[in-house]
């Protein structure tokens, strides 16, 4: 299926919540509308399904105008954060149910074969309130993949869910996708999410896309500081650098830079370093900041450690378990071929894959 947005834009209450915009999904491929709270996904989400109209600008599904015709109208299913299913039905019926509504005489084995899929096969006989949130959620998706529509939307579906919930699901969703034909439109505010399901995403920012594209090529090309901030996780590091008289760049620790292939005339740049490319070992050309140690958490198999160093704060992820004293000081490296370079309005400049292509 094709899913064409053609200068959509929306309007609630006198203020914008999506701005005018145009938006083709890749057919069959999985779609991450990535972005923070307010960013404009689920609007968008809603939009796309029919449970919205837009203000201006036209939905076009295969080449038919279905702008304005209502989501019972459509043969789309949805998943959202909360686990919807039906209260009185129990598992089993909830997850045949859309396939005795399209009069599937084979309802018995599909709902059995979608229930082992999702490992809720010992459950089929009980009430989803009986099940736990992670549960719950798996017959909400086994219900919608059972529809086999040929537009799927999952609106944040892991959210609500504990941490190791979150990622057992993420495993499966992938897994889900890879073996499906239909497309589907993944709304998320985690980037480790996007780069989990692959195919390809959308940013968003207040309403606005600001790029779309493969989710390996968003990710390593962002076209923007803002698309680099929305799409890393600890957040991206930013640091200001101004030209020398004499050629080259300086950083407001007074760190001199080279910055090879950006003008000096540009005059300010700002630096883009994310949390993995910082560390404690010296190699040939780094760059040296003096910090001080403000926190060091743990979380799964890597070490985030918050770094004061002079008006930056900075954060360094470091892969395996590691310790560090609160407010010991520490010198942390990283090198000019790891930076992205954006201009004062944000707009990438250089990305680091960019810089290996050109040596």
């Amino acid at each position: 299926m094709t899913l064409k947005l053609e200068q959509i834009s929306q309007m609630v209450g006198g203020q914008m919540n999506l701005y005018p915009l145009n938006l083709t999904l890749v057919p069959n491929a999985v779609t991450v509308l990535l972005g923070a709270t307010q960013a404009g996904k689920t609007s968008l989400m809603r939009l796309m399904a029919g449970l919205d109209t837009p203000t201006e600008g036209r939905v076009w599904v295969d080449g038919k105008d279905v702008t304005g015709m209502g989501v019972r109208e459509r043969n789309v299913a949805m998943v959202y954060q909360q686990f919807i299913n039906y209260p009185s039905m129990n598992v089993y019926d909830n997850i045949a149910s859309p396939l005795r509504l399209r009069g599937d005489k084979d309802t018995d084995v599909q709902v059995r074969a979608l229930a082992a899929r999702l490992r809720i096969d010992p459950f089929l006989d009980r009430l989803p309130a009986a099940l736990s949130g992670g549960q719950q959620q798996r017959v909400a998706l086994a219900r919608a993949l059972a529809k086999q529509a040929p537009l799927m939307f999952l609106d944040e579906p892991l959210v609500n869910l504990d941490y190791k919930l979150r990622e057992e699901l993420r495993e499966d969703l992938t897994q889900l996708f890879e073996a499906g034909s239909g497309t589907v439109v993944y709304a998320t505010t985690e980037p480790t999410e996007a780069l989990l399901l692959g195919g390809h995403t959308a940013v968003m920012k207040e309403g606005r896309v600001l790029q779309y594209g493969p989710t390996l090529e968003v990710f390593r090309q962002p076209q923007s500081l803002d698309v680099a901030r929305a799409f890393s996780d600890p957040p991206i590091n930013v640091l200001q650098a101004r030209a020398m008289a004499g050629g080259g760049w300086q950083l407001d620790d007074h760190s001199a830079l080279a910055l090879t292939q950006i003008a000096s005339g540009a005059g300010h740049v700002q630096i883009g370093l994310r949390a993995t490319v910082l560390r404690t070992d010296q190699r040939t050309g780094d760059v040296a900041l003096q910090a001080m140690v403000q926190l060091a958490e743990i979380s799964g198999t890597d070490t985030f450690v918050h770094l004061s160093c002079g008006s930056m704060e900075l954060v360094m992820q470091k892969t395996g378990v590691h310790f560090f004293d609160i407010g010991a000081a520490l010198q942390v490296y990283w090198n000019e071929r790891d930076a992205y370079v954006f201009n004062d309005r944000g707009e990438l400049m250089r990305s680091p894959l960019a810089t290996q292509e050109a040596s």
